[in-house]
């Protein structure tokens, strides 16, 4: 497993993968399909199973960087998501549903079972503390009131994250 430092665990995420995913990632968008190439990847967070499949995709991911100088490698990975490439060594792709895997572009709106959020789409590493802090500031507000007996359905709980990032893509 691969992810960024601005992600934050707040429940264990191995019950939400895909068992039959090679390669699954993170996405800023994500369109309800596991499957559909048009969600937005993010790789600041991936689950990868060891195997000849996914050596070979690395080895192609590191070489399309040529194929796109100057691009990110998340840009690079949207670029050749599509490649038939993919298709040809097998590969099976896998997007992780926000709703466990959520960030600032596109928040869990579950908290009951919300996994990782990610600082996503935020421009600025002052923004991103500030509204990591929130976040987790909003978590506690949670599990505070969890510890009280009380349930999101007595008393909605909603991110108050972003407020400084802006949507950054």
């Amino acid at each position: 497993m691969m992810k960024d430092a601005d992600i934050m665990w707040f429940r264990d995420p191995f019950p939400h993968f895909h068992d039959d995913g090679d390669f699954q990632l993170a996405c800023d968008y994500y369109r309800g399909d596991p499957v559909d190439q048009n969600n937005l990847a993010n790789t600041g967070f991936t689950y990868v199973k060891s195997n000849k499949k996914t050596t070979k995709f690395y080895k192609f991911w590191f070489d399309s960087r040529l194929t796109y100088p100057g691009l990110h490698d998340q840009d690079v990975f949207n670029k050749i998501k599509f490649d038939p490439f993919i298709r040809h060594i097998g590969l099976k792709i896998r997007f992780l549903d926000t709703t466990f895997f959520g960030g600032f572009c596109e928040p869990s709106r579950d908290f009951d079972k919300v996994c990782t959020m990610h600082a996503n789409c935020c421009g600025g590493l002052e923004n991103k503390v500030h509204d990591i802090r929130i976040m987790l500031q909003d978590w506690r507000n949670y599990t505070q009131m969890l510890g009280n007996n009380q349930t999101a359905m007595v008393r909605p709980v909603s991110w108050t994250v972003p407020q400084l990032c802006k949507i950054v893509i």
